[in-house]
This record gives structure tokens, C-alpha cells and sequence, in this order.
């Protein structure tokens, strides 16, 4: 009993020294560096800034409708939800072919929505807000089905936010299979 302790209590502290060996360099990240501004909330993400691929599996981050997108094409918080959706399809489909990829080989999605946050919008309450997400559920549904072959859809998990940056209501994350690795440098 007395060795059980002993080895929780030193792979705890090993666990901890770690952390705090990593803490220096993970929040020394996240300060621009002297000179650069740091990036506003409202500016455009540039598509693809954060994907890549690892031993033949492509990762990708943040695919919203804006990305892919010009300034003067972007959606706002108040066009409408299924807007959002084919655009953020459109632009996660051109961003996993460019990788190599098809929709099909997409192996995990975690999509994120949001409601409206706009000055011009009420926000719902209570079974109100219940109900408006389930609105957004069912569409995202009869669009994301759309873009897979019959019985491809990979697996995904569906949550909903208070916000996403970018102006747009949905956001996705996942990864997938290359199946024909790409030239492009």
C-alpha cells in the first residue's frame, strides 16, 4: 500500500515538474512578438493556417464560411444558418481535395455552432435558445448528408458555442485519410 502511494506521489511530481517545464515556452506563445500587432477578433483567419498532415493523415482546424472567402464575399452573423453551412462544406471540401483527400475519407468531425450574435438579433432564452440550436441541428443535417456518399459520413460530434470568430455560426475541426498525397508544396 505504502509503495502505491509512493509511486502516485513521484509520478505526480514528475507530472507536475513537466507542466511547469513547458509552462515558460507554451505561455511565451501566445505574446506577438515586439513589433507585430496582435490579430483582432473580427480580422479574416486565413484558410488552412493550422492544418496538416502527420503520417498520412490530414488534420484540419477552424474551417468556418469565411474561410476561403474574399472580404467583400464574407457572410455575416445575420445571413442565413444554412448560408453558413454550404459555404463552411464548400470551403472543408476544397480544403481536404487540396490535401489529397475526398469527403468520404474523412475519418472524425467535432462541428461547433453558434446562434446569432447581433445587435439586430434577440437572443433566445431559455427553451427559446433549446429550440433555435435544434433548429440549427436539423439544418446542418439536411446539408452536411449532401456532401458524403450514401453511408460515408464519418463519425461527429456536434456542440453548440456562444461565439466563433470570423462571423460565421459554424465552425469545423476533424481529420481524414490521404488517400492521393498531393504536389503541391
Amino acid at each position: 500500500m505504502e509503495i502505491e502511494t509512493r509511486r502516485n506521489f513521484f509520478g505526480k511530481m514528475g507530472v507536475m515538474a513537466a507542466v511547469a517545464g513547458c509552462a515558460t515556452q507554451l505561455f511565451g506563445q501566445q505574446t506577438p512578438p515586439a513589433g507585430a500587432s496582435a490579430p483582432s477578433a473580427d480580422a479574416p483567419r486565413p484558410a488552412g493556417r493550422s492544418n496538416h498532415i502527420h503520417e498520412g493523415i490530414y488534420y484540419f482546424s477552424g474551417t468556418g464560411a469565411n474561410d476561403g472567402y474574399p472580404k467583400d464575399d464574407h457572410v455575416l452573423v445575420t445571413d442565413p444558418f444554412e448560408k453558413h453551412v454550404t459555404r463552411t462544406m464548400d470551403a472543408l471540401k476544397k480544403s481536404v481535395e487540396r490535401a489529397g483527400c475526398t469527403m468520404d475519407s474523412i475519418i472524425h468531425l467535432q462541428v461547433f455552432l453558434c446562434l446569432p450574435l447581433a445587435d439586430s438579433v434577440p437572443m433566445p432564452t431559455a427553451k427559446a435558445r433549446f429550440d433555435a440550436h435544434k433548429a440549427q441541428y436539423d439544418a446542418l443535417n439536411k446539408i452536411y448528408g449532401t456532401y458524403f456518399s450514401p453511408g460515408k459520413a464519418p463519425s461527429r460530434a456536434c456542440m453548440a458555442v456562444e461565439w466563433i470568430p470570423g462571423d460565421s455560426l459554424i465552425e469545423i475541426v476533424g481529420s481524414a485519410m490521404v488517400v492521393s498525397p498531393s504536389t503541391e508544396k
